[in-house]
């Protein structure tokens, strides 16, 4: 399973929790209550480790692609340190689009 998966489906156990939580209080069940909101944090636990698996992602993929820029610019061949600043800009943009 994928970790955009993986996120997606923490989204939607939490979502069902909140959504189970708020009938149980709307029937005036604790129980209800109380199973939403472990459902609840369920969901939000599997969508915060989906997030810190890419972020860790992010930072491989920026690590190598500065390294493949740095190589690029000592050797001066400027198609491979382009390459490598594209991999490092895209490891940062993966990493600030899960911090959230």
């Amino acid at each position: 399973m994928s970790n955009a998966s993986k996120r997606s489906a923490g989204a939607a156990e939490k979502l069902g929790g909140k959504i189970k939580g708020g009938i149980g209080k709307l029937v005036g069940s604790e129980r209800m209550q109380a199973d939403g909101a472990v459902k609840e944090a369920k969901g939000r636990a599997k969508e915060q480790s989906a997030k810190a698996a890419e972020r860790v992602k992010g930072k491989v993929e920026e690590a190598t692609g500065a390294l493949k820029n740095r190589v690029g610019a000592v050797i001066d061949n400027r198609q491979m340190k382009a390459e490598g600043k594209l991999r490092e800009l895209r490891g940062q943009a993966r990493q600030r689009v899960n911090s959230r």
